[in-house]
């Protein structure tokens, strides 16, 4: 069936509509990041660099490290620029552009997020590298599509009793990485972790300004659940909405975050921009030299 012109959008010159991409400059290896900023900051590792396009505040470069050709795409703040991102690039690879149909063969992408966070956990130290395994979407993102069959039931269900959690809010869903691709990313100098996504950096991550966050101790309810032998480790977001779309889609999704803050002990980076390069090189070593 071919896609309306009103659902798969695309600009004058055949790329699509927001990422403002031909499939041709996309690798199947994708790090994403939130800032703009930070995508020549990652491609400046790069052996090689033979794309730059941006539009908004999506900015993609293409090159090869170690002989893996690689994208990195900045998604912007949040999981309804998630939402966004992902689909673009999933139509990017299973859409004939063209024929306005979905291929019949799909194909999976490699899709790893560099991003910073907040510890939840007292003894995680700012600087420390968290690669997550399982992530809790506190956006709702999720609920817009038919993901039931993803999500892990038996965290989600034991986060509901356990918080007794607003009706007025989204219900969290629970959704897995990739464990192939974490293992592969891991190395003695991770974390592995379960990320807390939020829809918001102030009140939804239990900060106050001159607006009272509810619940008041948000990050104490999260830093205190447990369930099985897990602990929500860290704070952001955009992790969960990017799990559960890539397993939706039949990609594989992983996520790195840099603890620039722990919002337990109250301490911050002394230097975040030395703590995020180190993230960025320690990846792409994993990535592109480990078997």
């Amino acid at each position: 069936m071919s896609l309306k012109a009103s659902e798969l959008i695309l600009n004058a010159d055949q790329s699509v509509y927001h990422l403002n991409l031909h499939p041709e400059d996309l690798a199947p290896t994708v790090i994403l990041v939130g800032d703009p900023d930070r995508v020549p900051r990652v491609s400046r590792y790069f052996d090689h660099i033979e794309l730059k396009k941006s539009k908004r505040e999506f900015f993609t470069h293409t090159g090869t490290l170690n002989g893996l050709r690689i994208s990195v795409v900045s998604t912007g703040i949040g999981t309804d620029n998630i939402d966004i991102v992902l689909n673009e690039l999933d139509a990017l690879v299973n859409i004939d552009f063209q024929q306005r149909e979905v291929r019949s063969t799909v194909k999976a992408l490699n899709l790893i997020r560099l991003g910073t966070s907040g510890a939840l956990q007292a003894d995680i130290p700012t600087d420390a590298l968290v690669l997550s395994d399982l992530a809790i979407g506190f956006d709702g993102l999720l609920h817009f599509y038919e993901s039931e069959k993803i999500q892990v039931a038996d965290v989600q269900f034991a986060f509901l009793e356990y918080s007794d959690w607003s009706v007025f809010k989204a219900i969290p869903y629970v959704v897995q990485a990739n464990p192939e691709l974490c293992d592969h990313l891991h190395s003695e100098d991770m974390i592995r972790g379960f990320t807390a996504t939020q829809p918001g950096f102030y009140a939804p991550q239990g900060r106050s300004l001159r607006l009272k966050p509810e619940p008041p101790n948000l990050s104490q309810i999260l830093s205190a659940f447990r369930h099985r032998n897990l602990r929500i480790t860290n704070m952001e977001m955009e992790t969960a909405g990017i799990f559960g779309l890539a397993r939706l889609m039949g990609h594989k999704a992983a996520s790195v975050n840099c603890i620039l803050a722990n919002r337990i002990t109250g301490t911050f980076s002394p230097d975040p921009a030395a703590a995020v390069d180190h993230m960025i090189q320690t990846t792409l070593r994993n990535l592109t030299t480990k078997a």
